[in-house]
Parts: structure tokens; sequence; C-alpha cells
């Protein structure tokens, strides 16, 4: 099952490059990018149960903290321009 779930973050990691280099508007790139991150971030959580080091769980959390970070800066910064007011 490790791998059966390896194989289906891939493909949806490989479903959201595409949906970023061919997404119609910048949302849908967004978007793209934020399921990209979360794609990485199952990626990360499923080696480290795979090789059962607890490391991989730490970076996980540094992976969905960045995301989200990143995710609301981009779009605060295409919604008014700016990112701090």
């Amino acid at each position: 099952m490790i791998v059966v779930s390896m194989v289906a973050l891939l493909i949806g990691s490989v479903l959201s490059m595409l949906r970023l280099a061919l997404g119609p508007t910048t949302g849908d790139r967004i978007l793209a990018l934020d399921t990209m991150v979360i794609n990485a971030l199952g990626l990360v959580v499923v080696l480290g149960i795979y090789q059962g080091v607890q490391v991989y769980f730490e970076v996980a959390l540094l992976i969905a903290m960045l995301g989200f970070v990143s995710t609301v800066a981009l779009a605060r910064f295409l919604l008014r321009g700016d990112i701090i007011e």
C-alpha cells in the first residue's frame, strides 16, 4: 500500500504540474502550486512511514507551514499588489 500511495501522489504531482503549465488563470496556477505542496507533504510522510524515521514528520510540518504561508502571500500579492501593509 505504501508503493501504491507513492505512485498516486506522484501522479497527482504530475497532474498539478500540468495544470501549473496550462492553467488559464493565475488562480488556477496558485491552486496547482498549493496542490503540489500538499502532494510533496504526502510523499514525505509516506517516505517517513516506509523508512521508519521520525525526522521526516518534522520536515512535513515545515513543508506544511511554508506552503500555507507562501500560498497566502502569493494570493495577497495578486489581489492587492502588496504583501505587507
